[in-house]
This record gives C-alpha cells, structure tokens and sequence, in this order.
C-alpha cells in the first residue's frame, strides 16, 4: 500500500488541548500508527476559545485574533510534535477552533489560519475540513464516520456488525457501521453540560471518574422532562453546538445531584439515539474523554442493547481517534476520495472535503 505520512490536528469543544496523532495511510486504509499526544492551549488561549463559544456566534469582531492565537498555539505544538518525534510529514491537517456550528443557517466557524499555518511549518497544511460539506447542504459534521468505517475493516471484524462508534466529547455523536451501511448523527449533550456544572461550582474542570456523580441522587423527572427535547427525536443526519442545550432543568440542586441528573440525562440522550437506528447493535465501541468515567459507562450499559465497551479493547487509541481522523480525512482529500456522504452529513452527494494550503504562498 502506498500513502503518506499525515499529522492530524483537532481541539474539540472543550478546548482542554489541541489533539495531535500521526497516521501512515492512503486514504483508505491505515498501514501504520505513530507517535499521538495532547499539548495545552496557553491558559489565555483556551480562556478567549471558552468565551467566544459560550456567545454563541456573537462577538464576531474578536474572531480575527482569537484566529491568529489559535494558529500560532498549533504551530508551536505541532513543531514540538515533530521535533519530539522525529516527523517530517507529507502533510498536516489543521481543523482548528470550532467556536461556532449553526448547520440550519449553513455556517460553521472553525478558528485559524491555514496559510500563516503553513508558512510558519514550511509544510503543506490541509484546512477548511468542514466547509465543502457544508457548501453542498450538509451539516459540516460528523466528519470522522469514514475513519470509523476504515478502523472497523481493519481492526474490528465484520463479526461484531453492526456496531457503533460512541464518541462522547462535549458533543456526543455516533457512526453505525453494518457492512458498506454507514449512518452517522450529532447524538445531543455529551460531557459539556457536566464539565460546564462541576467547573461552576469549583469543583475542578470535570468529573474526574466520575466521583462527583456517584456520590448524587438522580432527579428522574427533571431527567424525563429534559429528555423531551426535539432535536432527540429527530433522525439523522442532524449536528449541533456545543451550546445547543443548556443545564438549566438542574437548577436548584447540589453539585452532586446535578452531576448525578446530568449524567443520566448524557446516557438518556445516547440511549434514545439507539431507537433512531436501522438495526440493535451488537457493540458500542466508546471514544473520546467520556469512556473515561465509568459510571458513565456502567449506565450505558444498563441501557443500551449489545455490548459496551472502550474503544481501546480493539487496540483502537480513544484518546487520539479524531486526531487520526483529520490525519485520514487529508489523505482523502491527497488521494481524491469522499470525505463525507448524504448518509453522514445530509450532503446533497459524496464530497470532497478540504482544502490544500502551500507553504509560501
């Protein structure tokens, strides 16, 4: 198999650091998987990145910096990945800083500077991931579906079909994968709500094992009530902000009960997505910093059909996923294949996701 060597980027919502893994691929299969790490945003960066998404597309006049501090915090982690580790990549895939995700207004705002990027590397940089998609009447998102689907020929086995990826950052989405049958949706609320709950009562950034929530009593009503939102009834294709939905419905209660009710209603919400697919699942294969709390995990559970179990079971790096996808998404984008379909996005067709940026021009 020829490919390249790709260094994906991607900071997801919470902006807790900037994702780097690199890839061996041609695009549609991975033939080796290297070094992946996360490095923090400066602590003023992250602060304006939680500011300006928490305005919820207002505020635009602070955008052009706040692009500019993005981009010179990626170049600086992104030349300490490749010094560290000895890289010299064919090319990098710069997602930067989602600040912003309205699909029914056709807009999505990803914070950063491809060009300055590639000048200051001296290496191609491969950006704009999501605009195409959203060009050709697509949510922009999810983006990842296709790695999952590459991940799940290689790794996997077709024996555990049909499954789903579960990636629970501060969205949550998922990707059902039943042989070439791919369905992928935004799901709702994954982390965010909780981390915005114990990070507001000084609790720390996140509910580290989940110890807050299991020291809490859930409040079913108010995790029914919430439950009742439209957007959880709707099916897929479909995508959302981070600050699509709010917290409000735990208002009134103690830091514990309102990360236990919290908590509930992230599973209630992955639990109600299940009734919006075509098959039971045989396996949940979970990714991104919710796998990481375990009695997240253990009443999912209870609650979905099929298997639940870490991505990291199939040797499947949970933590460097959506960095890897980036990395796989710019290798697609080399070697002319689809990045992103109706069936994941609602695109109007298979499309061509991002664009080539040169270093010096």
């Amino acid at each position: 198999m020829t490919g390249w060597s790709i260094v994906g980027t991607i900071s997801g919502t919470s902006a807790d650091g900037i994702d780097l893994a690199e890839i061996k691929t041609d695009g549609r299969e991975v033939s080796a998987f290297g070094p992946a790490e996360t490095i923090s945003y400066r602590p003023e960066t992250r602060t304006r990145v939680l500011e300006a998404a928490a305005k919820k597309g207002t505020d635009r006049e602070a955008w052009p910096n706040l692009a500019r501090a993005v981009t010179e915090d990626h170049a600086e982690a992104i030349g300490t990945f490749l010094g560290k580790h000895g890289l010299v990549p064919d090319a990098v895939v710069f997602h930067g800083q989602t600040v912003w995700h309205d699909p029914d207004k056709g807009e999505t705002v990803q914070l950063g500077d491809p060009q300055l990027l590639a000048d200051i590397l001296k290496v191609q940089v491969i950006g704009d991931v999501r605009l195409a998609d959203m060009a050709a009447g697509g949510q922009g998102a999810p983006l990842v579906p296709v790695y999952h689907q590459a991940l799940a020929r290689s790794l996997v086995g077709g024996e555990q079909e049909p499954i789903c990826f579960l990636n629970i950052g501060g969205v949550s989405n998922l990707t059902f994968i039943d042989g070439d049958t791919l369905h992928a949706f935004d799901i709702g609320p994954g982390n965010a709500l909780l981390d915005d709950w114990i990070r507001r009562h000084g609790a720390g950034d996140y509910d580290a094992g989940g110890q807050i929530s299991a020291k809490g009593k859930v409040s079913e009503d108010r995790v029914a009530d919430a439950l009742s939102h439209p957007f959880l009834s709707v099916p897929g294709p479909k995508s959302l902000d981070r600050y699509s939905f709010s917290a409000d419905f735990v208002e009134g209660l103690s830091l514990e009960d309102g990360a236990a009710t919290l908590l509930a209603f992230t599973a209630g919400v992955i639990s109600k997505a299940e009734t919006l697919l075509p098959k039971r699942i045989k396996s949940w294969l979970v990714c991104g910093g919710g796998r990481h709390n375990p009695v997240l995990l253990r009443r999912l559970q209870e609650e979905l059909s099929g298997d639940v179990v870490s991505a990291d079971v199939y040797n499947i790096d949970g933590d460097a996923l959506e960095a890897q996808a980036m990395a796989f998404l710019g290798a697609r984008l080399l070697a002319g294949l689809p990045t992103t379909f109706p069936e994941t996005t609602g695109a109007n067709g298979p499309v061509l996701g991002g664009r080539l940026y040169q270093p010096g021009e």
